[in-house]
Formats: C-alpha cells, structure tokens, sequence
C-alpha cells in the first residue's frame, strides 16, 4: 500500500486566501482540509497578515504536510498590490519557516500546465479539471480552488520529476 503523501498549495492574498491539502496515495489524488481565510476590510493589514499566519501554522500542525506550494511573485501594474500580495505571501512563507517545512514556488503558467496541459488555460478550465483530478461534485470557491491547484502541481512536478522542481524559497 502507498504511503499518502501530504501537500499544502497557498494562494495567498490579504482579503481573501485560499489553504488547500492535497493527499497522494499513490496516483490517487484526493482533497483533504481546506480553509479560506477572509479579513474584513476594516481589518487593518497588521490585523490580515496575523490571521493568515495562523491559519497557515494551524493548518502546517493539524494537516502534517510534506511540503507547501505558493503561487510565485509577479509583477503587478499596480506597485501598491504588489507590495500587499507580497507582504500576505512572506506571512504565510514565514509560518513555514517557523515549522521547518519547505516551499515551493510556481509561476502560474506552470501551474496551469501541470493542471491542464495548457500554460495559458482560462481559471474555468483549471477549476473544472482541479474538481476531476480530485473527484469533487462541487467546484471550490475560487481561492481554495487556486491552492488546490498549487499543491497538485508540486506533486506532479514532484513524481518522477525531481529535476523540474524549483529549488526551495
């Protein structure tokens, strides 16, 4: 019998981030725990960062994960939104690190192509074939949806294909 393998995807984000568990058993994928964490917009940033930082550490003990995925930094038009999603993926970086659990970095194209076979499929596409691969009725909600999709790249990037992988953040 195969050992389940455990991955943690984030898609991080100061509103709104999606935490997803994706369980390996051999080429079996399954959905384990998945938590949103929304922050009102009265909640100072200080405030967002600290909830998404416990939510990804009590997430990093209950769920025992081998290993996280984040969705790798981009350059948005915006300086400011860069700096705010910058900021929510250092909080949950920084959970890791305090847990000793290694991250992972995908660009979101490779993402896609992971997921779909294509690097510039639409979220449509990506959440459909995330709801196939893990054999879910109900499609997640888009955040959650986005994490699932980070963690079943890494195992896919991480059978049989050590080489691809990126090294650690």
């Amino acid at each position: 019998m195969a050992s389940t393998i455990r991955i943690l995807g984030i898609d991080a984000a100061l509103r709104s981030s999606g935490l997803g568990i994706v369980e390996a058993a051999g080429s079996s994928l399954s959905v384990g725990q998945v938590v949103n964490v929304r922050n009102k917009p009265s909640l100072p940033r200080t405030g967002c960062l600290r909830a998404l930082h416990l939510a990804v550490t009590e997430l990093l003990i209950e769920a025992d994960p081998e290993a996280v995925a984040i969705e790798a930094a981009f350059y948005a038009k915006n300086a400011r939104t860069s700096a705010l999603l910058g900021e929510a993926r250092g909080a949950a970086i920084s959970a890791c690190a305090v847990r000793d659990v290694p991250v992972y970095e995908y660009a979101p194209r490779r993402v896609k192509k992971a997921v779909v076979g294509f690097g510039a499929a639409d979220k449509s596409q990506v959440r459909k074939m995330v709801m196939t691969l893990l054999n879910i009725q109900a499609e997640p909600q888009e955040d959650i949806g986005d994490a699932l999709a980070l963690a079943i790249c890494h195992l896919h990037n991480r059978s049989g294909h050590a080489e691809l992988m990126p090294d650690p953040v």
